[in-house]
């Protein structure tokens, strides 16, 4: 096996292992931390109900904050954000750790404090999930990623038994300590690491429009919106197992808190052997059909685990499922970070987050729900039905895989004469662009500018339009309008290299001369117009 395929390339870059390293600490710390609120909430008199809404409180944040949380790192700086969530969760948890020992925490005290843990949580994670593109080489990243998701399903394998080991010999405080500490890792890193150059020069955008710079971005980026179904789908049917798990220890195989374990550590163990095998498939197949075969594989350890009554063959299909899973949510999670800018990285992270989320909690009701119905056996067998319906969605949904995809900014835009007298709020801005075109390239014309239409959506533009004159039918006159002059300049600071290759096909088909480029600024009637002509990257 090469470098270029190997599962241990990542580790060679110094900084990649302390990252990798400070990560797996703060999971231990956070699973660590689970433990002790879920016993110390039984154990000072709280209701199943209160029992339960310790998971919700801090599952709730991830939902609430992560598209704002990637707003915030692409604008602010992934390093900042990842400094302020894991400082706020070093405080809250030691402040927490405090209370335990001094006997003050209630039931709703708990509560509020495992929802901050978790709102810390839904803050960092954008950032430090996206981090390792700033500082890993492109041909590493599929691996370094893929060695992220090992680092955390080890960390929920051992983890909570470590978590029940610390309750039961010191107690919850000192679980709620443990996950203080495991945050001073990644500040050190972060502070040592320093301040990495901003990529753009212009002002931070305001958290909600940049956050529907995003859901713009994602909405019009056919690619990403595929890896998000196809993620919603097979976190829906796969969280089952873990889901139904317990029950499958206690009823189907007639084990206990024992063999749960071991099922679980067989999910994990699982996993991470579908890590180390990760760099060679994917050397050997396609996204598409790695993909594929991680959900038919998971369909089959789910349909083994339904119908055995064996503990051994029910613990080979649980280390089967945790390869699948690790597979395909590694893919996706690769193909978003790979697949787009880094101006909008941790956003649509944050999207997919979200959809994962989403069908994860929709998966457990309704998987519940129908084991409680029908069955544990039928409701694992309906979800490997679904599995496989999602292996088939392949055929229409096909992932993209990562080739040269031309994501660097391509720098070439050129602000009109007379932009100096502009502020940053004048506007609307309105630009008209002005094609000669020949008859026999307007079939090429009209399929490059139906990519056009998008880009320039997906980057910021409005009421884009293309018309063709009535006087002389070989000019064509593209139009956009941005709402400020700030906002112009945001557009252009995102243009991509691949959107500079498109420029040039129509610059070819335009007779291999620049087309002429008309930036105006709409003003009321009887206030002066200016209107500039200047080179630009259009």
């Amino acid at each position: 096996m090469t470098d270029a395929v190997s599962p241990l390339a990542p580790f060679r870059n110094r900084l990649y292992l302390a990252y990798w390293l400070t990560g797996l600490m703060a999971n231990f710390g956070w699973l660590i931390q689970m433990v002790g609120a879920s016993w110390l909430m039984t154990s000072i008199g709280g209701s199943p109900e209160m029992v339960a809404l310790v998971q919700t409180s801090v599952a709730l944040p991830t939902m609430l904050f992560s598209l704002a949380a990637g707003a915030m790192a692409d604008n602010f700086g992934r390093r900042t954000m990842i400094l302020v969530s894991q400082s706020f969760l070093l405080v809250i948890s030691s402040v927490l750790a405090f209370l335990s020992w001094a006997g003050w925490v209630n039931p709703w005290m708990l509560l509020c404090f495992t929802f901050l843990i978790g709102s810390g949580k839904a803050l960092n994670n954008p950032a430090w999930q996206t981090y390792v593109t700033e500082f890993m080489p492109r041909e590493d990243l599929p691996e370094a990623i893929a060695a992220n998701s090992v680092g955390f399903n080890l960390a929920r394998s051992v983890g909570p038994a470590i978590g029940g080991a610390i309750v039961a010999s010191v107690g919850a405080f000192a679980a709620f300590a443990v996950n203080a500490v495991s945050n001073i890792g990644m500040i050190v890193v972060m502070l040592g690491r320093g301040t990495t150059a901003s990529a753009s020069d212009l002002p931070p955008e305001r958290v909600g429009s940049a956050m529907l710079a995003g859901i713009r971005y994602v909405a019009m980026s056919p690619h990403l919106l595929v890896v998000m179904v196809r993620g919603a789908v097979f976190n829906f049917a796969a969280i089952s197992v873990m889901a139904l798990l317990p029950l499958v220890a206690r009823d189907l195989v007639e084990g206990g808190p024992r063999t749960y374990g071991i099922l679980l550590g067989g999910f994990g163990v699982g996993a991470v052997i579908g890590a180390l095998a990760g760099a060679r498939l994917r050397h050997m197949m396609s996204l598409e059909w790695l993909v594929r075969t991680g959900f038919l594989a998971f369909a089959v350890a789910v349909a083994v685990i339904a119908t055995s009554s064996v503990a051994p063959l029910s613990i080979l299909a649980s280390a089967c499922a945790g390869a699948s899973w690790l597979l395909t949510l590694s893919t996706f999670n690769t193909t978003v970070q790979m697949t787009s800018p880094r101006w909008v990285v941790s956003r649509a992270h944050a999207l997919y987050q979200a959809a994962s989320f989403g069908g994860n909690a929709l998966g457990s009701w309704v998987w519940g729900m129908l084991a409680a119905s029908y069955g544990i056996p039928t409701s694992l067998l309906a979800a490997a039905a679904v599995l496989v319906f999602g292996a088939g969605l392949g055929l229409g949904l096909r992932l993209r895989e990562l080739g040269p995809l031309g994501l660097d900014p391509s720098g070439r835009w050129v602000a009109p004469r007379g932009a100096a007298d502009l502020r940053p709020r004048s506007g609307p801005i309105l630009t008209s662009i002005e094609y000669r075109i020949a008859p026999e390239d307007i079939d090429a014309f009209l399929r490059i500018m139906a990519e056009r239409r998008r880009s320039r959506a997906r980057d910021g533009a409005r009421a884009w339009s293309l018309a063709r004159d009535m006087d002389d039918s070989e000019i064509w006159t593209e139009r956009y309008q941005t709402p400020t002059w700030l906002d112009t300049q945001r557009f252009h600071s995102r243009r991509t290299q691949a959107d500079a290759e498109l420029s040039d096909r129509l610059k070819a088909l335009h007779g291999g001369q620049a087309p002429t480029i008309r930036h105006e600024i709409e003003r009321q009637p009887g206030r002066p117009a200016p209107d500039w002509t200047g080179l630009a990257d259009h």
